[in-house]
């Protein structure tokens, strides 16, 4: 009686080869030679100043000499600052007024778009004023809403009303510039909102209209609900990008009048560049940063931005 002895043969992918290793192994290498350029930018331009704006904030450096280390004195000193804390109440109704009115109209060009045209002609437009600096447009609303020879008075004296200093009103400053800036940023987020619509399966808004639903009811209950990942992007970065306002109240009014208008980045650079207090200046940098950390986490959960109910 013989006996035949066979090799039994290992599942397929159960072993990988020295081949296949290999493979992987130059993959990885060279993914992480394409990945280099990244980690370096991000190196130099972000890790090393945020580490360097750390150790200045701990410093009473001048710019004019050498820092002395003063611990955590700056700090101590922006809680107890009331002008800090004006800075940022003025911030933060500036974002109120800008986020709300921005977002609203946004959504309403957005959906217009869908529904009646996606033209090419009419997108470029609206991009238009994103795409000019904002020192320009800033020097562009100056001139228009000047109480001497601005365009806008003039309209306004035409129609038999009263001319109005916009930027020099400390009751009107503030919301002037807040329309500067959503005349600039609306179209953008219009296309980004737009851009979120067209992936809703139309198939749901014919089911929806089958069943009786109006434009507004579907809007509100199909539209919105699927759009609330892009909607939570959105709104992150409009509430980043409106707590770092600086250069249209650099040209135009200055952080004034009377302080109507100083936000918290026009108080930083003041600090920093007209009263040399480097050190202190990076501490209320930082103390920004922890306040946007947290309201960027807070809007994160509160949108649930991971998920979609688009299935």
């Amino acid at each position: 009686m013989s006996m035949t002895l066979t090799r039994r043969k290992s599942p397929a992918g159960k072993r990988p080869t020295r081949t296949a290793g290999r493979a992987r192994a130059k993959e990885n290498r060279a993914a992480g030679l394409f990945l280099l350029p990244a980690f370096i930018g991000f190196a130099v331009f972000y890790l090393y100043p945020t580490g360097r704006g750390i150790w200045i904030s701990l410093t009473d450096w001048n710019l004019l000499a050498d820092p002395n280390y003063v611990g955590t004195d700056n700090y101590a000193e922006v809680v107890e600052d009331p002008l800090f804390w004006n800075a940022l109440k003025v911030t933060a109704y500036f974002v109120f007024i800008t986020l709300g009115v921005q977002i609203g109209v946004a959504l309403l060009l957005a959906a217009i778009m869908v529904r009646l045209t996606g033209s090419v002609v009419v997108r470029a437009l609206l991009l238009v004023p994103w795409l000019v600096p904002n020192v320009t447009i800033g020097l562009i609303w100056l001139w228009m809403l000047d109480a001497n020879l601005g365009f806008v008075n003039h309209l306004i004296g035409s129609a038999g009303g009263e001319t109005h200093g916009f930027f020099a009103s400390p009751d009107e400053a503030l919301a002037s510039v807040s329309v500067v800036n959503i005349w600039a940023g609306t179209g953008y987020v219009a296309l980004l909102l737009y851009a979120g619509m067209l992936q809703i399966p139309g198939e749901l808004y014919e089911s929806a209209s089958i069943d009786g639903a109006g434009e507004i009811r579907m809007f509100f209950k199909i539209t919105l609900p699927l759009l609330r990942p892009i909607l939570a992007l959105v709104m992150v970065v409009s509430v980043i990008g409106s707590f770092q306002i600086f250069d249209t109240i650099a040209v135009t009014t200055k952080g004034g009048p009377v302080d109507a208008t100083r936000v918290a980045y026009y108080y930083i650079y003041q600090e920093a560049f007209t009263h040399f207090r480097m050190g202190y200046a990076a501490a209320m940098a930082l103390c920004l940063v922890v306040v946007l950390g947290g309201l960027t986490y807070l809007q994160m959960r509160l949108l649930r931005a991971s998920s979609s109910d688009l299935a």
